[in-house]
C-alpha cells in the first residue's frame, strides 16, 4: 500500500469511533500531552470523559487505575518515556499487580522521537513492560495495526501496553487487519532465513527481503506485533523451514522482542540468530532517518545480518 502515517494518530481516531459506537465505558487519561499524543481529538468531542493529570504520570496511572477499579475503561497517553519509566512503580503495582484493565498506549517511543533526543528515546520501555506479570504488549507496525491493536486493547480486560511512534511508518497492512494475541503475521513466505520484526522495523525488514531476493535469497518475513505473548509456534516454525533468524526492533537489544525469540530459539530450535537493534547506548539528537542510519537499524543493515546467518549456517 501507498502512504505513510503516525501509528499515534490511530489513539485519538480509535477512541472516538469506540465512543460513537456506544462503547460509553472509554475514557481517556492524559499527562499534558494531549495534543501530541492525540486523545486531544478524543477530548474535543468527549470533554467529559477526558481526564488531564497534568506533569504527572505517576498521578496518571493512579487515576486511571481508580477509573478502572469503577468499572470503565481507561487509555492513558503520555511519552513512552514517561509513561513507561516515570511512572514504573503504579504500573506494577497499582495496576498490574491489582490486575487493573489500564490500556497504556504512549506515544514516541524508540529513536524516531528525532531531535528531542536520548533522555525522550524510550528503548527499554519493551523489557520493563514485558517482565511485569499480566501485562500484555504490542507493537504495531503501521497506523491500520495500531488502530487494531488499541481495539483490541479495549475489548480484552486487564492491562495493556500498545506501543506508538512519533513519526510517519509506510502503510504495511489494509484498513480491515485484526490483531491478535498471541498471533504473528507472516507477511512474506521464504525458505533461506527468517527476519522477525515488530514497529517500525517491519518495513526495512520488507524492504530487507526485497533487496534478498534480488540475490536469490528467499527470506521470510514475520510481523511478531504480538510481543507477549509472543507467537512461539509460528517464530519456531519458520527458524525451523529456514535454519536462521534475524530480529529487528527500534529498542534495545537487551530485554526487547529479541530476547524473547532468543529464547524460544534457544529452547525449540537452536538456530545462527542476529539481532538488529541499539546496543545498549542511549539515543542521542537528530532527524529518524539520520538515527535510523546511526544505530544501524536500516533495511542494509537487516540484509547485511541476514548474510552473516546465511554465512553461519553453512
Amino acid at each position: 500500500m501507498s502512504g505513510a502515517r503516525a501509528t499515534r494518530e490511530a489513539l485519538g481516531q480509535t477512541l472516538l469511533e469506540l465512543a460513537e459506537e456506544g462503547r460509553d465505558d472509554v475514557v481517556a487519561v492524559d499527562a499534558d500531552l494531549a495534543r501530541s499524543t492525540t486523545t486531544a481529538k478524543f477530548a474535543a468531542v468527549h470533554p467529559e470523559r477526558f481526564f488531564d493529570a497534568g506533569v504527572a504520570e505517576q498521578n496518571m496511572i493512579g487515576v486511571a487505575a481508580g477509573l478502572a477499579a469503577a468499572g470503565l475503561t481507561p487509555f492513558t497517553g503520555s511519552f513512552a518515556v514517561f509513561a513507561a519509566g516515570r511512572a514504573y512503580d503504579q504500573v506494577r503495582n497499582t495496576v498490574c499487580y491489582s490486575n487493573l484493565g489500564v490500556k497504556l498506549c504512549p506515544t514516541h517511543a524508540g529513536v524516531t522521537v528525532g531531535p528531542d533526543g536520548g533522555s525522550h528515546q524510550m528503548l527499554e520501555d519493551i523489557a520493563l513492560m514485558s517482565v511485569l506479570p499480566r501485562m500484555r504488549v504490542l507493537v504495531p507496525a503501521d497506523y491500520h495495526a495500531a488502530r487494531a491493536a488499541i481495539r483490541l486493547a479495549a475489548s480484552t480486560p486487564g492491562p495493556f501496553y500498545v506501543r506508538l511512534g512519533r513519526t510517519a511508518v509506510p502503510y504495511i497492512y489494509e484498513e480491515s487487519v485484526e490483531i491478535e494475541l498471541g498471533r504473528a503475521h507472516v507477511l512474506r513466505e521464504g525458505s533461506d532465513v527468517s527476519l522477525v520484526a515488530c514497529g517500525v522495523m517491519v518495513a526495512a525488514a520488507l524492504q530487507a527481503a526485497d533487496e534478498l531476493a534480488d540475490e536469490g535469497v528467499s527470506a521470510e518475513v514475520i510481523d511478531a506485533v504480538s510481543v507477549k505473548p509472543l507467537d512461539a509456534e509460528t517464530i519456531a516454525g519458520s527458524a525451523g523451514r529456514t535454519g536462521g533468524v534475524v530480529v529487528c526492533e527500534e529498542h534495545s537489544v537487551i530485554g526487547g522482542l529479541g530476547s524473547a525469540v532468543a529464547t524460544v530459539l534457544g529452547e525449540r530450535v537452536p538456530v545462527p540468530l542476529r539481532r538488529i537493534g541499539v546496543r545498549d547506548v542511549f539515543g542521542i539528537s537528530g532527524e529518524p532517518a539520520e538515527l535510523l542510519s546511526h544505530f544501524g537499524l536500516t533495511a542494509e543493515d537487516v540484509a547485511r545480518a541476514a548474510r552473516e546467518v546465511l554465512a553461519a549456517r553453512s
